[in-house]
């Protein structure tokens, strides 16, 4: 949990000048700050607060052209270059439509908002960032050097706002699985019964569970455990045949996806990379607890997707096979998902 209301913004200056160089997630994990406590210290020094309103920036984002959309949480990054422009607005939920960059957002987890301007022996480094309550991070939008820069003082004036003024708040906790063997048998009723994948959360939410919950009650044929490895495996194989796939990352503001065959995938620690022109996943393995196949059904056939969750139960992310307007899920990683191994022994 964030410890930001310990440390003063001067205290937060002060120590930064001793790891100047060090990441700012790295610094503020290291010293039990959220990120955006150890951004909003140094509003004046190169860090602007702006509206927290993503659709007011996502009006003014594209006259940066191509840029770099980051989405995280704890255990998964997802970075996709592109253009931002078609988007659709809602009060509770908000869509950016453009491939690559493709996107959900949920504007009431979108608290803070943060302009950074970074000098570097590469020049100057560009982000409009976005943070929660708690001060982590929901979404960036980074410029790189295929980005237009020349608007960037304008944009940033658009946005301005006061310095917030208040403490972080609580980080909030994760919600373990939830689980109601008592209505197995109702949710596999109404689960056969789906026509729509968006359908699945209200289902289990009405029967008091929730995803990975469910997960565990229902059981074949709808879910099959998998060895904790095989997300790895199924992203390699994807790159092996050539088989294209949609990955969601996300976190509770936000959820990324990029569709696309990987190319280049390398493992480095405890990272599992994708390296593709346009795309870079970086996947961190050790936190994947539980793998799960899922099958849910559409009017268009089996979605069947790879999902993983960590051990206090979050959902790190899901990988899902493509369709094309004539066609229903590619087959390929269908094939790719079938071969992938049973866990050892189920929960």
């Amino acid at each position: 949990m964030p410890k930001d209301i310990h440390l003063t913004a001067a205290d937060i200056r002060s120590l930064r000048t001793e790891n100047p160089n060090q990441r700012i997630r790295d610094f503020a994990t290291t010293h039990g700050l959220s990120e955006a406590a150890v951004l909003d210290a140094h509003i004046g020094e190169g860090v602007t607060p702006i509206t927290a309103d993503l659709t007011a920036a996502l009006a003014r984002v594209p006259r940066f052209g191509q840029v770099m959309a980051l989405t995280r949480n704890e255990h998964v990054v997802s970075e996709v270059h592109g253009e931002y422009g078609e988007y659709r607005a809602g009060e509770r939920a908000g869509m950016i439509l453009n491939r690559p960059i493709d996107m959900r957002y949920f504007p009431r987890h979108f608290v803070r908002g943060f302009a950074v301007e970074r000098h570097t022996d590469d020049g100057p480094r560009h982000s409009l960032q976005f943070f929660d309550a708690a001060g982590d991070a929901m979404h960036k939008v980074h410029l790189t050097a295929a980005s237009d820069a020349e608007p960037w003082a304008d944009v940033v004036e658009q946005l301005r706002v006061a310095a917030p003024v208040g403490d972080f708040e609580p980080r909030r906790a994760i919600e373990p699985a939830k689980e109601n063997h008592d209505k197995a048998d109702r949710l596999r009723e109404q689960w056969a019964a789906m026509t729509d994948t968006h359908q699945f959360l209200g289902l289990v939410d009405r029967l008091k569970m929730n995803r990975l919950g469910a997960y565990r009650v229902a059981g074949a044929p709808f879910v099959r455990q998998l060895d904790a490895g095989a997300v790895l495996t199924a992203l390699e194989q994807s790159a092996v045949q050539e088989v294209p796939v949609m990955t969601f990352v996300g976190n509770h503001g936000c959820i990324q996806i990029h569709t696309g065959t990987p190319q280049t995938t390398k493992v480095m620690g405890p990272w599992f990379n994708i390296l593709d022109p346009g795309f870079n996943l970086h996947l961190k393995t050790d936190p994947i607890a539980e793998v799960y196949a899922v099958e849910k059904p559409t009017r268009r056939g089996t979605a069947l997707s790879v999902e993983a969750f960590d051990a206090m139960g979050g959902l790190i992310l899901q990988i899902f096979g493509v369709r094309t307007r004539d066609e229903d899920f590619y087959e390929g990683w269908n094939h790719i998902v079938r071969d992938l191994p049973t866990a050892a022994e189920g929960l």
